[in-house]
């Protein structure tokens, strides 16, 4: 147990030092990137395909395995339909991110540094993710 929670704590740093040295804790450098008819800053293309070259092996590598080397069970996703609710979760998601320029990762790292518009998306994530838990995914139904 001690174990995996050092390795996770270590995984959550490397991971927040990541998104600060790219550049995905900062809302402005996201929205450029966004900004494709406009001011276009491709070099958040390059964090995405790092990011690709690192996962892919390492993802690969643990396909079809039950546990992790810790000896935790491992649990990737096995659900390959896309299905109503996930079309309007994705979309949902990309229209927050291009509002605020934050997703999850970077708005909890901005967070941390006291960033309040970060501080203000992480509250409005925590609450959106309370409302679904208290049913309101039950509400759109995945097919149909």
């Amino acid at each position: 147990m001690m174990k995996t929670t050092v390795t996770a704590l270590l995984a959550g740093l490397i991971f927040g030092l990541g998104l600060l040295l790219s550049g995905m804790a900062n809302p402005e450098k996201v929205l450029g990137f966004l900004d494709i008819a406009g001011a276009w800053d491709p070099s958040l293309a390059l964090v995405m395909a790092g990011a690709i070259a690192v996962s892919l092996p390492a993802f690969q590598l643990f396909k079809g395995r039950k546990e992790s080397l810790l000896k935790e069970t491992l649990q990737l996703p096995t659900n390959t339909h896309i299905d109503r609710r996930l079309v309007i979760g994705g979309l949902m998601f990309g229209i927050g991110w291009g509002l605020a320029g934050f997703c999850p990762g970077p708005a909890i790292v901005a967070s941390g540094a006291g960033l309040e518009k970060a501080l203000i998306f992480t509250l409005a994530m925590l609450a959106g993710m309370g409302i679904f838990r208290l049913g309101a995914h039950k509400m759109i139904p995945a097919r149909g």
